[in-house]
């Protein structure tokens, strides 16, 4: 996270629109909230999930009867197919959302962004954990192989740190960058409607909500009903209450063209 942090402030690829340290306070207080809630809750809730899946080996990837190291590679991908539905169905059901929204409030987006989310949304997090690990029937190795995963590139995908076109063009057909994310922030409800993918970028190209990268200049991050700075508090309750209005996304408008950055023009 550290090195995310400094390389933000070195190589960013959208301007900040906010202050950085109001923000940092802000993401803070929302994410001791979060982080005691996983681990008070949602830690033991996959721990006592994981060891009833080896005692009682009935999920999908046991019936199939597979060898180990394919066990291994099919519980990875349906964790992450699966944390794809779970990203999605917060977004489209409006009591998820509630709690979800407080994620993309932040008026910038940036690594401590990856930490900003309602204690509830995590709470919520441990019944879908549970179900997801004993249906799949993941085992101990792969569920912790996916988490690293899983950590390393939502610090990595919420980051503000420009690279390299070509590279990111590449790092983009498996995994989900910096620019695929940055769509998904935007102001604009059929930009956050898309781009659900949390580690590996094709599950959005399978299920069609794929929104093509954008030049960064075109996203305005947050949601445009907590736009201004005084809706921005520090204080948990401010944080935690967030009322019904804030499911109202930008107004249904004109689309500009999307200008997909990973696609050269013809004749360049």
């Amino acid at each position: 996270m550290g090195v995310l942090f400094v390389c933000e402030r070195l190589v960013s690829l959208r301007r900040s629109r906010r202050p950085l340290w109001p923000r940092l306070v802000v993401n803070l207080v929302t994410s001791v909230l979060a982080l005691t809630t996983a681990l008070l809750i949602v830690r033991p809730a996959a721990a006592a999930a994981l060891q009833w899946s080896s005692e009682k080996p009935l999920g999908l990837v046991h019936v199939l009867h597979l060898p180990i190291a394919v066990r291994f590679v099919l519980s990875f991908l349906l964790m992450d197919l699966t944390f794809y539905w779970w990203h999605a169905a917060n977004h489209r059901l409006p009591f998820l959302w509630r709690f979800h929204n407080v994620h993309h409030l932040d008026p910038d987006l940036d690594v401590t962004t990856a930490f900003r989310f309602h204690f509830g949304e995590v709470g919520m997090s441990a019944a879908f954990r549970v179900l997801q690990v004993c249906v799949i029937g993941v085992s101990a190795p792969a569920f912790l192989a996916y988490e690293l995963a899983f950590q390393a590139n939502t610090l990595f995908q919420h980051s503000n740190v420009r690279l390299p076109l070509a590279l990111e063009t590449a790092l983009n057909l498996v995994l989900v960058t910096p620019r695929m994310h940055g769509v998904h922030h935007s102001q604009e409800r059929s930009h956050t409607s898309s781009n659900y993918s949390v580690v590996f970028s094709w599950w959005d190209r399978l299920h069609r909500t794929r929104t093509p990268n954008l030049p960064p200049e075109q996203i305005v991050v947050g949601i445009p009903a907590y736009d201004a700075p005084c809706r921005q508090h520090a204080r948990p309750g401010a944080v935690a209450a967030v009322p019904p209005a804030a499911r109202l996304l930008a107004p249904r408008v004109a689309p500009s063209p999307l200008v997909d950055e990973t696609v050269a023009p013809r004749g360049a």
